[in-house]
């Protein structure tokens, strides 16, 4: 069995234990909290065995094989460093940190002590993302022309720190690395051209973005999010002869392919979404790989590029 040690008592963590505990291999040893009380409370609710009240004591709990980091977005780089430094392989939530610099930088320190890292993304993992990659390959659509996502989170208050840029608020930081990865992986292409705009009122974060691509030679993109209003979320992909239609592309057990031949539903059902996330990590870790094949180091790295250039050209619109 492969050993977690969870940072953070976010409203991910019961989803993400589940799918620990859905995985082939996975089993979850503690959870810390910089507070004990919470560590403890969740640790109760969740049965996890242990509860610590510091990160310190988790990373050198030596029954943990990899610590899973959940904290706010801002905190992603400093806990990750921490753990690396600690001897720890390290799954970190996305968005992977807010500075191109900062996951540079994380990449190679986990190179130099001989450790595994990779940003966490279930969206590419999914047994339907796999069936929708392989029925683009197979020339199903033809020739992808174009992919269009729309995601919304209307509901966003619980999330205290949201308004805050400096905290890594805002609708790019925090779902923009979904249909990034998720268009890179289907067409194994890369970002090429990208524009963006953002309602984003002076001092704080993105109500809502929008952002037009180029991937390869050949494909536009379209990525749409907003917590200002609720709608169908999904990802559609248009091709010379057909499309694909994804309903909630990051988490889901459907998709629906329409050519002139008719209608295709694919249903691949499961326990849990992060289970397959697991899976990869774990076949990494058993092979003694220090990085993810699929969630490489320059995806990721490219993505937080990408994503820290907007808002740097949005705050000097402003």
């Amino acid at each position: 069995m492969i050993s977690y040690g969870i940072v953070s008592t976010a409203s991910i963590v019961p989803r993400f234990v589940a799918g620990i505990r859905a995985s082939k291999e996975g089993d979850v040893a503690a959870i810390a909290s910089r507070e004990l009380a919470k560590a403890q409370k969740v640790a109760t609710k969740l049965q996890i065995k242990k509860a610590y009240g510091s990160y310190e004591e988790l990373f050198s709990d030596e029954e943990i094989d990899i610590i899973y980091i959940a904290t706010y977005n801002k905190g992603h780089y400093e806990t990750a460093k921490q753990a690396l430094e600690a001897g720890k392989p390290v799954l970190l939530e996305k968005p992977f940190t807010l500075s191109a610099a900062e996951a540079s930088e994380l990449f190679e320190l986990a190179a130099k002590k001989g450790l595994f890292l990779m940003e966490a993304q279930k969206a590419v993992f999914l047994p339907i993302t796999l069936a929708v990659k392989k029925a683009i390959e197979a020339g199903k659509i033809g020739e992808v022309k174009l992919m269009r996502s729309i995601t919304s989170y209307p509901n966003i208050d619980h999330v205290k720190w949201f308004p805050s840029l400096e905290a890594g608020g805002g609708t790019l930081h925090g779902s923009g690395s979904y249909p990034l990865h998720y268009m890179h992986y289907i067409t194994g292409e890369n970002y090429q051209a990208v524009t963006g705009n953002a309602i984003m009122p002076k001092g704080r974060s993105d109500k809502q973005s929008d952002l037009s691509l180029k991937f390869g030679t050949a494909i536009l993109a379209n990525i749409f999010i907003t917590t200002e209003f609720g709608t169908d979320n999904g990802m559609t992909i248009y091709g010379s002869q057909g499309r694909i239609e994804i309903p909630n592309f990051w988490k889901t057990q459907v998709a629906t392919i329409f050519t002139k031949e008719g209608r295709e539903d694919l249903q691949i059902p499961f326990t849990s979404e992060f289970a397959y996330e697991v899976d990869h990590v774990n076949e990494c870790l058993k092979k003694g790989l220090l990085t993810s094949p699929i969630m490489t180091p320059e995806l990721t790295i490219e993505t937080v590029t990408l994503v820290e250039n907007q808002y740097r050209r949005w705050l000097q619109a402003q």
